[in-house]
């Protein structure tokens, strides 16, 4: 009996990365479209939608189609086994989980799930398709976790029950809890108008969490309270390029400190209002900059971190309109996502090493 051909060679990080995948796909075709898709959605073309990545690669554009489409394997099981993957990179530690409630805009509502709601990408009301994703931050990497989609009330489906986002973020932080991830902080931008519903979920789950939110957010005071400010703090923010900048941040407080604190982050104390300022909301009992490093590069991190290079890798440039389909193709992105912070790891460890290496060096 003749023995299966092996798959052709692509890159190898990529051919090292993907071999633990292997085993999921019914034949060596398959496995390559699953290791041609990850090259061709680091590569540089600027939209990375199928057609696009079949004619940058040579390849046969329904061919690729049909590989995310119809082929006979299992989103789930590619999803356990990336999530196997990062649990071997974190070797048990905790991490600090990131929910991002992000969204993409849209025309029609041909596509699943498609409506007129809040696109975070946006930043506004707009139709388009919105998903719930968790995210590993440690050592400066962010791994992707779960995402779930956001169903609006108007597209269920027939026997679908609607599900609010807070309620889709405890199902993803059940799920990690069940998978036996260890987190010690919630990172989170609060979802559009549930703000009372997100802090009863992780309260609920006993977790420390810091969130954005708006400027205009609401507390009601007794008619003799008023807000008091502490004076301001200076500290660096720290960019993802490791570029610093001074910044400020004082604590607002509404009437008596309560367990809910809050506080604003500015680049300019003089003129907050017109330059950058955010606000935070968080239980936790110290300050935040005495229990979060960078707190101001973590909001960057989720702004600008996840949502960009996820979309980077080719999130929103699906052409299907099936959400079987869809989550097919954010599952393989998820993988390369997951790929390219392993490969920073394993870059990480050899330096690391390297530095070990040339100071024993020096003592001897």
């Amino acid at each position: 009996m003749a023995q299966p051909r092996e798959a052709v060679t692509t890159i190898t990080f990529i051919d090292n990365y993907c071999a633990s995948y292997k085993h999921l796909f019914p034949e060596v075709r398959s496995f390559e479209f699953f290791k041609w898709l990850h090259l061709g959605l680091i590569s540089d073309i600027n939209r990375k939608s199928l057609p696009a990545i079949a004619k940058h690669l040579g390849l046969n554009n329904q061919a690729l189609l049909h590989f995310v489409t119809e082929s006979p394997w299992q989103v789930q099981e590619i999803r356990n086994q990336r999530l196997s993957l990062i649990r071997q990179v974190l070797q048990g530690r905790s991490f600090t989980l990131i929910i991002d409630d992000s969204g993409d805009k849209k025309k029609g509502k041909t596509t699943d799930y498609v409506d007129r709601q809040y696109i975070g990408n946006l930043g506004t009301v707009e139709n388009g398709i919105v998903s719930i994703n968790a995210y590993a931050f440690i050592d400066g990497l962010i791994f992707p976790l779960i995402f779930k989609i956001f169903k609006p009330p108007k597209r269920l489906k027939p026997g679908e029950t609607f599900k609010t986002k807070p309620q889709l973020i405890a199902e993803i932080i059940e799920e990690l809890e069940e998978r036996r991830f260890k987190f010690d902080l919630v990172l989170a931008d609060t979802t559009y108008g549930e703000y009372d519903a997100l802090i009863q979920i992780l309260n609920q789950f006993q977790l420390n969490f810091v969130t954005a939110i708006r400027s205009n957010h609401g507390f009601w005071l007794a008619p003799t309270q008023k807000p008091r400010y502490t004076s301001w703090k200076n500290f660096h923010r720290i960019f993802s390029n490791g570029k610093t900048e001074q910044s400020y941040i004082r604590e607002i407080i509404f009437g008596n400190r309560r367990e809910l604190r809050y506080w604003q982050i500015t680049n300019n104390k003089e003129q907050s209002i017109e330059n950058y300022t955010l606000f935070l909301m968080s239980n936790l009992p110290k300050s935040i900059t005495s229990a979060v490093e960078n707190p101001y590069g973590l909001i960057t991190w989720l702004e600008y971190g996840c949502k960009h290079s996820k979309n980077y890798i080719g999130w929103s440039d699906f052409r299907i309109t099936n959400y079987e389909q869809i989550e097919r193709w954010w599952e393989i992105v998820c993988s390369v996502y997951c790929m390219l912070s392993m490969q920073f790891h394993i870059f990480q460890q050899k330096s690391n090493q390297q530095s070990q290496n040339k100071e024993a060096e020096l003592i001897a």
